[in-house]
């Protein structure tokens, strides 16, 4: 499967920007998918995960009650909603598609990431 990450921008503090993870070739469906992101000089860190169905979400405890990951199957499109945005929250930001979980090692498939820069 190939995934295509968009949606990122420059925004103020406290703006809010919605990411999109477009997915293309096998069914995407069947994969849990999740969202990372690495700040500069900083590992790759977990943000939010959705189940196949989309009926079941984790997230990190830095963007719970901030962000809400969602997906459409029949778009065959993943959102991220992030919302209050801090400084923080600067980075490029990743979807992937794979067994899921909060470790980047179960997801097979990874999109290009975009960028996320929030302005203080």
């Amino acid at each position: 499967v190939q995934l295509q990450a968009s949606g990122g921008g420059l925004v103020q503090a406290g703006g809010s920007l919605r990411l999109s993870c477009a997915a293309s070739g096998r069914t995407f469906s069947a994969y849990t998918v999740g969202w990372f992101r690495r700040a500069p000089g900083k590992e790759r860190e977990f943000v939010a995960v959705i189940s196949r169905s989309g009926d079941s979400t984790r997230y990190a405890d830095s963007v719970k009650g901030r962000f809400t990951v969602s997906r459409d199957n029949a778009k065959n499109t993943v959102y991220l909603q992030m919302n209050s945005l801090n400084s923080e929250d600067t980075a490029v930001y990743y979807c992937s598609a794979g067994l899921g979980g909060i470790s980047g090692r179960f997801y097979d498939y990874w999109g290009q990431g975009t960028q996320v820069t929030v302005s203080s």
